[in-house]
């Protein structure tokens, strides 16, 4: 179908691929992509995602060093699945109230959703939380190949 074609507006951007290869090389290093048990997040109930024996809800390490590496700007977020929705565990991204607080425990809208829900990555510019980011996501696979989770990287517009 015609939207498999990437149109130029979803054409890779460089930040982006960068930082989104950091993300994927370090969470790699803690080891295989599951989900065990719940851990609230941002007051929500979702389910916790873990990266071999490390919990990454609530958990912003590797979020922190791939955003500061991407420069000004930039953004990274590990999201797990939950029921229909893709909910956001560990995140630099503000929340859009001032408050400086992380957007954690809120869930992933917009056109990058159904291209993660069908296990595929989407390039192109979103709204988070009412700010315009140049980003890329990528389903986070468990061993048997099911999509559990996603990684997001973004700067802002």
């Amino acid at each position: 179908s015609s939207l498999l074609v990437p149109s130029t507006g979803n054409a890779q951007d460089a930040r982006v691929v960068k930082s989104m290869e950091a993300l994927k090389a370090d969470t790699a290093k803690l080891g295989a992509p599951k989900i065990e048990g719940n851990e609230p997040v941002g007051g929500k109930e979702a389910p916790a995602l873990y990266l071999g024996s490390t919990k990454m809800n609530n958990n912003f390490a590797v979020v922190d060093e791939v955003a500061k590496a991407g420069g000004q700007g930039m953004a990274a977020t590990l999201l797990v699945k939950s029921a229909g929705d893709f909910i956001r565990v560990a995140t630099n991204v503000q929340n859009p109230d001032g408050s400086g607080g992380r957007a954690i425990g809120t869930a992933l809208a917009g056109p990058a959703l159904d291209s993660i829900k069908s296990g595929k990555a989407f390039f192109g510019e979103v709204p988070i939380l009412g700010t315009r980011y140049v980003a890329n996501y990528e389903p986070i696979k468990d061993a048997s190949g099911a999509v559990i989770g996603a990684y997001f990287v973004g700067y802002k517009k």
